[in-house]
């Protein structure tokens, strides 16, 4: 749902899993279900990962839906 920040966790070795305790859930589901838009991503918790693994990215580029090949 968000190729790019799919692709940030990656070049960072970040797993979904390790969003676990930014977004304060016990349920990996949880995550993925956030992450691959069956469940609604809130604007503070896009903006709690963002701050958490990538303040040098914009939140526009970690959660635009369209792949972009620069930020």
């Amino acid at each position: 749902m968000y190729p790019n920040l799919t692709a940030e966790l990656a070049r960072r070795g970040l797993k979904q899993k390790d969003i676990i305790p930014v977004l304060k859930t016990n349920r990996p589901a949880t995550v993925s279900e956030k992450l691959n838009g069956k469940a609604p991503l809130l604007l503070d918790e896009a903006f709690l990962i963002q701050a958490a693994f990538f303040p040098d990215l914009s939140l526009g580029y970690l959660f635009d839906k369209d792949v972009k090949n620069v930020h």
